[in-house]
């Protein structure tokens, strides 16, 4: 990992190798700075705060080793990523002095959250925040399903799956209940509209040939004028010749004329006054016909105009016209024969949601039962672990105790005599207790725990979940806090065992821890120019000797300082390799 421009630290390289590698140095010379180094790449909270004073913009970049096949290896497919030719991923994070961020991920720009969904895969930090994770009820849960393993998982995913099905049958029950009034309310304003449409039976285009037919009733006289006018105009007045001959007689006398003349030129206009002859006599005979048809008829008025009202109410309701209304009630029909109200529908899904909660109480049972038997086991492998970090009075009980439904739960689901919350984890509650010594009563972790203990109780359970964490690497920031003398060099040996089947960074102010690393990085500070900065270096094993010393009581450049440094590092090898020949003794034996 790359550090650049981040808090103290102007520039520096850490080499992260398997195993145990522990993180020093003075306060204040920036050790906390390599876990916020590692959390930026974790895809955390980015803070304008964070970048060093005068620098543009702060940079951590790292190289991750993700297996083939695995689940960081499809976020890195998703997201692009291009690895490098020995498969690693090489992350890139950015924070400008204005706070804005970037990320990269094997040469692409990605969201921050796809470095968060890697390192999910990857890498776990544990703080005192963490500690403070742990204090909750759901985290709790979720260290009592970690080690209890497939087992739970099984149980879990049995229960989920039937859980989903159980709430969906819920809501289409309570749905269909409720649409069932609505549709009911709605089948009966759609009768209604269709019983008032029947009773007025309109047909199509009525209301526009009501209003032509009105006009005509209430403008009678006009219309016999215009229309005897032009008819007369056609055919002249039969009572009065000397009005003069009709447009047909004077057509018919210019007809004459010009078939009886010796110019071809004016014979060859006569068809086409033929043509308009007769053109003229149709529309002559029509208007003789409308004449005869047009008779003033006042009941009949009076009919239309009642017409007009009864369509017009139906227009007003359901369209702007006749042909509208129609439309409508076809379509009311039809949504009529869709609406089913019936009690025999609802009954069935009733059915239905009573075996589902059945079947889900039997589920919910069998993962209290599994997490019940690993959290005896939990319990007493986490209360051995204590004992080794000089909490050997103490113990630690993990309790499943039933979730009770509140009176307006709506995931409530009846379990044997009980009413419990069908919550998405179960109908358990999980509390990890403490119970400082013999005799003494178990009470919740936040209550019996200082801030050492649970320091201590955090990493044993920490090395209890060990076999069960896929995460490869394991961050520890001075979980040691309030920790000291033995139950300093127990934590050291037991974070030793840890990074036998994990790669595990300690930031710590112990020598006592620092002793049992593989490894040993120094965050040094220098000031120069009125500016302070500080770098990373791997220390040799001399070098190792004197920071130790340091560590211990500030003794770096005297005899006694070296000589205990020196007898701590004897004492962490001697432990070490004890540990390896045993668990190969172990091993031959099986």
């Amino acid at each position: 990992m790359r550090i650049q421009g981040l808090g103290v630290i102007d520039e520096a390289t850490l080499q992260l190798d398997p195993g145990f590698t522990v993180v020093t140095g003075e306060t204040g010379a920036g050790k906390t700075m390599v876990v916020t180094g590692l959390h930026l790449l974790s895809g955390g909270r980015a803070e304008a705060s964070r970048v060093r004073s005068g620098a543009s913009r702060a940079v951590v970049e790292g190289r991750f080793h993700v297996p083939p096949d695995s689940a960081a290896a499809k976020v890195a497919v998703e997201a692009a990523a291009e690895p490098d030719e020995d498969g690693s991923l090489i992350a890139l994070r950015t924070v400008g002095s204005d706070g804005r961020s970037r990320a990269h991920l094997g040469g692409r720009s990605v969201p921050v959250g796809v470095l968060a969904e890697l390192a999910e895969q990857l890498i776990a930090v544990h703080g005192q925040n963490d500690q403070l994770r742990l204090l909750h009820p759901a985290e709790q849960r979720a260290v009592l399903d970690t080690f209890a393993g497939d087992a739970v998982a099984k149980a879990l995913a049995d229960y989920r799956s039937t859980r989903a099905e159980w709430l969906d049958v819920i809501e289409e029950l309570r749905e269909k209940t409720e649409r069932a009034r609505e549709l009911a309310k709605q089948a009966d304003m759609l009768q209604h509209g269709l019983k008032e449409i029947e009773a007025v039976d309109p047909k199509p285009g009525e209301d526009v040939a009501l209003v032509d037919e009105a006009r005509r009733l209430a403008d009678v006289d006009q219309l016999r004028e215009a229309a005897a006018g032009a008819h007369y105009s056609l055919s002249g007045s039969p009572d009065d010749p000397a009005d003069g001959a009709g447009a047909l007689s004077a057509v018919d006398e210019a007809r004459r004329r010009l078939s009886g003349s010796e110019d071809p030129k004016l014979r060859d206009l006569e068809p086409r006054l033929a043509e308009a002859a007769v053109l003229l006599s149709d529309v002559n005979n029509e208007l003789s016909g409308y004449l005869e048809g047009l008779e003033a008829d006042p009941a009949r008025l009076e009919q239309v105009l009642a017409r007009q009202a009864e369509l017009k109410m139906l227009t007003r309701k359901y369209a702007t016209d006749i042909d509208g209304v129609l439309a409508w009630a076809a379509d009311a029909a039809q949504q009529l024969t869709g609406l089913d109200t019936s009690e025999e529908a609802l009954n069935a899904l009733a059915h239905r949601r009573d075996e589902l909660a059945a079947e889900l109480a039997r589920h919910a049972s069998a993962l209290t039962e599994e997490r019940e038997r690993a959290a005896q086991e939990l319990s007493s492998e986490v209360t051995a672990e204590l004992a080794g970090l000089a909490m050997g009075s103490a113990g630690i009980e993990v309790a499943v105790r039933p979730r009770l439904a509140s009176a307006d739960d709506s995931n409530a689901l009846r379990v044997g005599d009980v009413v419990l919350s069908a919550g998405a984890d179960g109908v358990d509650e999980v509390e990890i207790r403490l119970r400082a010594h013999d005799g003494a009563q178990a009470l919740p972790i936040h209550k019996a725990a200082s801030g050492g203990e649970l320091s201590r109780v955090m990493l044993a359970i920490e090395v209890v979940l060990a076999h069960a964490d896929p995460v490869p690497t394991m961050v520890f920031d001075e979980v040691d806090a309030g920790v000291g003398g033995r139950a300093a060099i127990e934590i050291g040996r037991r974070l030793a065992r840890l990074a036998r089947s994990h790669q595990v960074v300690v930031v710590t102010h112990l020598a006592q821890v620092a002793a049992f690393a593989d490894r040993h990085l120094v965050v040094d500070k220098s000031a120069k120019g009125g500016l302070t900065k500080s770098g990373v270096k791997t220390l040799s094993a001399d070098e190792r000797v004197v920071e130790l010393a340091r560590m211990l009581a500030g003794m770096e450049s005297t005899e006694t300082g070296r000589a205990h440094a020196e007898e701590l590092l004897g004492l962490a090898e001697t432990a070490k390799r004890e540990a390896i020949n045993g668990k190969k003794s172990r091993r031959k034996k099986s």
